[in-house]
């Protein structure tokens, strides 16, 4: 049934979808709750305090969840409507021969980023299994489509991103989820988050450049313009350092277009085994 009503939204002419998944994404948001508390909360601590740019941005997330269905199911008709006048920046970080990390953070439809650089490169992601059967099932469905290669957000996971490192591949995760394993207490927009150290050591042990990309929804269903940014200078020793860098210059692309970022997402909670920050951090203790 899942699967069915997804393939109906894939179905959708774009303009369609992404009107409709606004709809819905306002709905939502005028429901009381936790969803509408984080985003209201996280928007305006990165100074996007108008009630406009909350309503706008969860009729973007609603966008974002319509538009999926198509990149999943239509998965070449939605990359030939991808402009990506960046893509110079990854061929010359990977003729450097020491790989790439390339971090898409939930920024406009970082799912189609993965998927169109896949088709130009060797690409593996990493991820984790969804809680609920039904989604896990259908996420490795629509995942055995593509061009991706996914390993587990396991040591075994780590291990391959190492080796294709090595090799000179591309790999690629989400930097701004709170991680459950190794992480550190650094700045998001001004508020300590817990933030996951991997793409610095990845990067300190294999020499890789990083890299921040992400899919800015275009206006009148017109498809996504696909933005690449080459992290500069060179990598912070300590991780901390390391983790408050990223978040730096994630903060930057997300300025670009603002609207388009997950900010329902509870980024400042204290994951289950994490270290509780200082005092200063103030976060939402939710698991």
């Amino acid at each position: 049934m899942l699967s069915t009503v997804v393939r109906l939204v894939a179905a959708l002419p774009l303009p369609v979808a992404h009107a409709a998944g606004r709809i819905l994404g306002r709905f939502v948001y005028a429901l009381p709750g936790r969803y509408r508390q984080h985003l209201q909360r996280n928007a305006a601590q990165a100074g996007f305090a108008e009630p406009a740019f909350a309503r706008k941005a969860a009729g973007e997330t609603g966008a974002m969840m319509a538009e999926l269905a198509r990149v999943w199911y239509r998965g070449q008709v939605s990359l030939g409507q991808v402009i990506c006048d960046d893509w110079v920046v990854i061929e010359h970080a990977l003729a450097e021969g020491r790989g790439l990390i390339m971090l898409t953070p939930h920024l406009g439809c970082f799912e189609l980023a993965a998927r169109y650089a896949a088709e130009r490169i060797s690409l593996t992601i990493m991820f984790r299994p969804h809680r609920k059967a039904k989604l896990r099932n259908l996420l490795q469905a629509v995942r055995d489509t593509s061009p991706l290669k996914a390993v587990p957000a396991t040591s075994q996971g780590v291990r391959s991103f190492v080796r294709a490192l090595r090799q000179g591949e591309a790999v690629g995760l989400l930097p701004d989820h709170a991680p459950k394993g190794d992480g550190v207490w650094v700045p998001f927009f001004g508020r300590m988050a817990y933030t996951m150290t991997l793409p610095g050591k990845l990067a300190a042990q294999t020499g890789a450049p990083l890299i921040i990309a992400a899919g800015e929804r275009l206006p009148g269903g017109r498809g996504w313009r696909m933005h690449v940014k080459r992290l500069a200078g060179p990598l912070p020793q300590s991780v901390e350092a390391q983790a408050a860098w990223i978040n730096s210059e994630m903060e930057e692309m997300i300025r670009r277009f603002p609207l388009q970022y997950l900010w329902g997402y509870n980024r400042f909670k204290v994951p289950s085994g994490a270290p509780a920050p200082d005092a200063s951090g103030c976060p939402d203790n939710v698991p």
